[in-house]
């Protein structure tokens, strides 16, 4: 058995003739390895079988001839398919016999490169976005602020809660602006003896300020009843009334002209109304419900119109406001 002249003319490959020993191009080749396999009994059969020993698995992966002299053959050729047989190298990192260029762990990784590359890109790409939208949000946020700050500034300028008052509270105790800062107010001027409007907004206030005490991160809410009926309203009347409504709810009263000074402040308009026949009368007055900030600043108002939930979520979004920009 034996390799013949016309099988090594075909294949050009120069490691064919070191690694078999062929010393004659045109004889039988004196093959070292097929003679020491054939006397052992190893081998048998075709040439084919000699062809795949020859084209060892080191000489498969080392020499560029060898591949294409076994690419070049059939597909259904015995010797090609003798040969990837015997150097045991099909599967997950073989020889495709489709294609004529081998595929190997060299291809694998020039595969996976453009996949570590493609997440590298994507990865660049997602940081790039973040460091966008976060720019986009801090130069809204500053915009924002400076706006808030804007209206603060243009608030002091407003003639509503720039003045101090001097009244006293439902338990006697003297009483001025000044006692209320650091502290949230809701202030609303009414009178005792109002049939139903002063206890509705008063019943409001309260509502309000129990809504926000169930945020635990908010400040507490100073709700104040400042009465604009002075001649019947003295510390005891106020000390009865607000009993009715919420703890905290504090009741201011003074002098007529205490009171009147307190409502120019906050430009409140009342009027007296004519007495009946039992000296009972009704005043006509503002239904506001004025809130300031721990400053003591003017910051919103409600009329009646307003919910009990409108009024604690705008009073909730103008803390927010106040710790972004005084804390």
């Amino acid at each position: 058995m034996y390799i013949t002249s016309r099988m090594l003319r075909t294949s050009g490959c120069s490691h064919f003739t070191k690694y078999c020993g062929y010393s004659s191009i045109r004889g039988f080749p004196q093959c070292k390895r097929l003679g020491l396999l054939m006397n052992s009994g190893r081998l048998s059969g075709s040439p084919n079988n000699y062809l795949s020993v020859a084209f060892s698995k080191s000489v498969f992966q080392s020499c560029s001839e060898a591949k294409s002299y076994v690419f070049s053959l059939p597909h259904n050729s015995g010797a090609r398919h003798s040969v990837f047989n015997t150097v045991k190298h099909l599967g997950k990192n073989s020889y495709s016999f489709q294609s004529k260029r081998p595929y190997s762990q060299g291809s694998s990784k020039s595969t996976s490169t453009p996949l570590i590359k493609l997440r590298t890109r994507l990865v660049v790409t997602c940081l790039f976005g973040v460091g966008i939208l976060g720019t986009w949000y801090y130069l809204r946020s500053e915009k924002e602020k400076k706006l808030q700050l804007q209206r603060i500034e243009q608030l002091k300028k407003v003639a509503i809660g720039q003045g101090d008052f001097n009244l006293v509270d439902h338990t006697g105790k003297p009483r001025t602006k000044k006692d209320f800062f650091g502290h949230w107010v809701m202030m609303y001027f009414g009178f005792t003896h109002c049939p139903d409007i002063c206890p509705d907004e008063l019943v409001k206030i309260s509502n309000v300020v129990s809504i926000l005490d169930e945020d635990k991160t908010l400040p507490p809410v100073q709700p104040i009843f400042i009465s604009v009926d002075p001649e019947r309203d003295d510390v005891e009347a106020m000390a009865k009334y607000v009993k009715d409504f919420h703890p905290r709810l504090l009741g201011l009263t003074g002098t007529p002209e205490q009171v009147k000074e307190a409502g120019k402040a906050y430009r409140v308009y009342y009027s007296t109304g004519p007495k009946d026949e039992d000296n009972d009368y009704i005043v006509d007055h503002t239904i506001i419900i004025y809130l300031l900030n721990p400053d003591g600043l003017f910051l919103d108002y409600y009329n009646r119109s307003k919910t009990e939930e409108h009024i604690a979520e705008s009073i909730r979004k103008h803390m927010k406001t106040y710790v972004k920009l005084f804390t």
